[in-house]
């Protein structure tokens, strides 16, 4: 629950971990009060596995990009220009350390929800805090809009668990949904703004 506010008062414990992901493998660091410290979290994996590299490119937003992993993988396989941003504190510190071990060209920068944001993307593309609540995540989902070029899309991960179906027909209101995968009940979506 910490991951979504800044924390200073966690013990900080860095430590090292290696991702495995397409037969390449990065060095991370991670620390106590970040979200999925211990690696790759499935849902994560799942959305980074669903999305055709070949078609990521101009600019991407990794929104809530914690530790960094999905902007840096993104990175070291498209020719997208990456911004990563987060509100933890803690996160960037260890994402902007992350890009370096990687040698990842990315932008990072600290923004609560979009406050900090004043371009338009081509794609936008999260493991969303589901925990902040609903009306904190639609914030996030269809503040979107304003941040997407025309055409663009957001690309996210979702368990049935936490209400994906429900989202999905919200999301269609605003958007063209396609739920591209489905793995262990986590479920991958593409909105498109148009």
């Amino acid at each position: 629950m910490h991951y979504f506010t800044n924390e200073p008062n966690i013990k900080s414990e860095e430590k090292e971990i290696i991702i495995k992901f397409k037969d390449e493998n990065y060095t991370f660091l991670t620390d106590n009060g970040v979200f999925s410290k211990k690696g790759l979290d499935f849902g994560t994996r799942t959305l980074l596995e669903s999305i055709p590299f070949e078609k990521i490119n101009g600019d991407v937003l990794d929104f809530g990009c914690g530790y960094g992993p999905i902007g840096i993988i993104l990175s070291k396989n498209t020719s997208a220009n990456i911004d990563m941003i987060d509100i933890n504190k803690r996160s960037l510190n260890l994402a902007l350390k992350n890009a370096k071990l990687n040698n990842a060209l990315v932008n990072i920068f600290e923004s609560d929800v979009y406050d900090k944001v004043n371009k338009k993307y081509d794609f936008i593309v999260t493991n969303p805090p589901i925990r902040v609540g609903k009306e904190k995540l639609y914030q996030i989902l269809f503040g979107a809009k304003n941040h997407l070029k025309d055409n663009g899309e957001i690309w996210l991960v979702i368990n049935k668990d936490q209400g994906a179906k429900s989202l999905i027909k919200d999301l269609e209101k605003e958007y063209t949904v396609e739920v591209v995968n489905k793995n262990k009940g986590f479920y991958i979506i593409v909105a498109v703004n148009n």
